[in-house]
């Protein structure tokens, strides 16, 4: 067979598989198609997602589903103000018998892990996803432990109730390479869940419609996504943009770069293309970049929003000629 034809197969074959993929979650996750497509893309990036929202939209259920519907393990961290940074990383236990020290894993040993209300617990215990998320791996008592793979960390918190929480760091919300909103569902969408409800249907359970190794080689073929020096020019001016606009006193850093080209490459990859264009930065960058840009004071006063600004910068970015 030739190399043409097996390529061709492959990608076939994957558009099956994320077809099936995205049904499920739709039925699941209602009216969000959206958001699964950016949590989606991210995950195949290799990236973080911060779910920023008021409680009850379904953002424990879209992880859940999210993890079941790939065939992956999945992990609950509900975070208190007495979560300790051992109940994320896990700890070293003493055998009797062995005599001999042990490791017991934390809850972040799994593919997926859902870090629920991020911010109610301490910064020290924050921290300790820092790591994971970045590296891949934990440190417990000097001894490094790979984490399982593949591996994404889905963040939420409540952006209205701010009693009793830690807000995130900079270098926190930096390892996230995207932040969403899922919001309200529409009129039609929301009747239609509680239908479900009335009907027992919401306590079926999601299958898996995919293997790990399917994720595996979902997550290798995006690598293989090409960009052009051009996208990558483009990338780095609108980066600089954030940089040099005087509403913000913080730009966006190299590691959001970074970021954008991934998920920029993710979203060329679901879109059914080989190759990286100017429409998939500009979608990517509005999930990528808001969270990084620190406002100044004059426009926080002037109740400016940093995803309306650089939405506004964008376009004003010169897109390079091939």
């Amino acid at each position: 067979m030739s190399e043409g034809k097996k390529t061709e197969e492959s990608r076939n074959g994957a558009e099956g598989e994320l077809k099936r993929f995205r049904e499920q979650m739709n039925a699941f996750f209602v009216g969000k198609s959206e958001i699964v497509e950016n949590v989606l893309c991210c995950f195949l990036a290799g990236g973080h997602v911060l779910l920023e929202d008021v409680p009850g939209v379904g953002k424990t259920t879209l992880a859940r589903s999210f993890a079941a519907s790939m065939g992956l393990s999945f992990g609950r961290i509900q975070f208190t103000p007495d979560t300790m940074p051992g109940d994320v990383t896990g700890i070293s236990v003493y055998n009797m018998k062995s005599g001999e020290f042990e490791h017991r894993p934390g809850a972040v040993m799994k593919n997926i892990v859902l870090a629920d209300e991020l911010n109610r617990t301490s910064p020290k215990t924050q921290s300790a996803l820092l790591e994971a998320m970045a590296e891949s791996q934990v440190t417990v008592d000097g001894k490094i432990y790979p984490l399982p793979q593949p591996f994404m960390v889905i963040a939420t918190q409540n952006p209205i109730s701010f009693t009793g929480t830690y807000p995130l760091p900079e270098a926190q919300l930096d390892r996230f390479m995207m932040r969403l909103s899922v919001g309200y569902p529409s009129a039609e969408e929301e009747i239609r869940m509680t239908r479900a409800h009335a009907e027992g249907k919401a306590a079926e359970k999601p299958e898996a419609v995919l293997k790990e190794a399917d994720v595996l080689r979902l997550k290798e073929a995006v690598t293989g996504v090409h960009i052009s020096e051009g996208m990558y020019s483009y990338m780095q001016q609108i980066i600089e943009v954030t940089r040099n606009d005087g509403a913000f006193a913080l730009g966006a850093s190299p590691r959001a770069l970074i970021h954008l080209m991934l998920a920029s490459r993710a979203k060329a990859y679901l879109a059914g293309r080989d190759f990286v264009k100017p429409d998939d930065v500009k979608e990517t960058a509005l999930c990528v970049l808001p969270h990084r840009l620190a406002l100044t004071t004059e426009a926080r006063l002037e109740k400016k929003e940093a995803r309306a600004i650089l939405n506004s910068l964008i376009p004003k970015v010169r897109i390079p000629m091939e």
